[in-house]
């Protein structure tokens, strides 16, 4: 199984020496991630380092992406954060371990628009739709939602690809996770999401990021 054989890299690349060395939960999302990490580091090459928080802030997600130095870092922050499963509070046990998978995704897609120099880019002859925004704020909430937009596309034409059985499911927690971000919001994502109301949507035989792709360009005219 790829989950426990890729456990060891997984420690490797956080710097750990042993699974002693990680909490249950740290392990069980890494696992649950397992087979995107896999993907991505084996099959992709892209440059990515996990990173264990020994401590979460007071505002920290469980789970983010950041990037430095050319290489993108999934960062864990759950010691000492005792809402760190709060986002998966309404999913049967059973089904959590697709919901991780599919975050995992959500910030692979992140690293892959940084490797391929095409952060906050749009697509090449793109014509914008909507008024420009008139502060700077508002520009940098418009680009921060349209990336979490194209991430969580990836998330979704993974889950097509890998659990196409789970595709609802995925989608419709998906949706209820963003539904509270107000329209405007760096997160609402809404846009994007109603392109893909079924996995029908995602183009068969394209890989998850060109299968995005097409659909976020979609999702860029509806956004506003």
């Amino acid at each position: 199984m790829i989950k426990r054989a890729f456990l060891p890299l997984l420690l490797l690349t956080s710097g750990l020496a042993s699974a002693a060395e990680l909490t249950d939960m740290e392990i069980r999302w890494l696992q649950a991630g397992s087979a995107v990490l896999a993907y991505a580091k084996q099959e992709l090459k892209l440059p990515l380092d996990i990173t264990v928080q020994p401590q979460a802030g007071p505002n920290d997600v469980p789970l983010a992406l950041g990037y430095q130095n050319g290489r993108c870092k999934l960062v864990l922050s759950m010691r000492g954060n005792a809402n760190a499963e709060d986002i998966l509070s309404t999913v049967p046990a059973a089904q959590r371990p697709l919901m991780i998978e599919a975050m995992v995704a959500h910030e692979i897609g992140h690293c892959w628009r940084y490797t391929q120099g095409i952060w906050h880019m749009m697509p090449s002859g793109f014509v914008e739709s909507q008024p420009q925004p008139d502060s700077g704020a508002a520009e940098a909430l418009r680009d921060t939602r349209r990336e979490e937009g194209y991430a969580d596309l990836v998330a979704l034409a993974w889950t097509q690809q890998r659990h196409p059985a789970d595709y609802a499911a995925v989608a419709a927690w998906i949706r209820a996770v963003r539904q509270p971000s107000l329209a405007t919001g760096s997160h609402s994502t809404l846009a994007w999401l109603e392109q893909a109301p079924t996995g029908a949507a995602f183009a068969p035989g394209v890989a998850v990021f060109e299968q995005a792709s097409q659909l976020w360009r979609q999702g860029l005219l509806l956004d506003r």
